[in-house]
């Protein structure tokens, strides 16, 4: 959870029943609860179940709210592992972990040849850290509950 203006924000995983899935249920987030939402990844086609990674933010009742919101819909939420972190010193700046990350927040400065990490755009997917050769890459697990 990250503290921002208008309340926090949060990575989480849902999962959409076949009868939900074609259903605005996302997309109410915003309209009804005044929620920003960025699509980390997504699995959906309609009449299907479907899987979908949101940052959700914006002020603590709201999310709650929204929460509720989705529950009632039949989605399945779990919290994200909210952090990757890397470790500097075992770190040998291969780059493997850029060929995978999604987001790029794994990127190869040119100039220095040095793996950058940019945690802001991390959706803690955990690629990296099993494709990491020296295990440099660390996902920090986040022990909170939903609320």
């Amino acid at each position: 959870m990250t503290a921002d203006g208008n309340g926090f924000s949060k990575i989480i995983y849902l999962s959409f029943p076949p009868e939900t899935s074609g259903r605005p249920v996302v997309c109410n987030l915003a309209m009804l609860f005044d929620l920003r939402f960025n699509i980390l990844k997504a699995d959906i086609s309609p009449r299907h179940e479907g899987s979908l990674t949101l940052e959700v933010s914006g002020r603590e009742e709201n999310y709650q709210k929204g929460l509720s919101y989705l529950k009632e819909n039949g989605v399945k939420i779990t919290p994200a592992s909210q952090k990757v972190s890397r470790d500097e010193d075992a770190c040998m700046h291969c780059g493997l972990c850029t060929s995978l990350c999604r987001t790029k927040a794994l990127s190869v400065d040119l100039t220095t040849r040095k793996v950058l990490f940019d945690v802001d755009r991390c959706s803690a997917c955990g690629i990296c850290t099993r494709v990491c050769p020296v295990r440099a890459m660390i996902v920090d697990m986040n022990d909170d509950d939903l609320s």
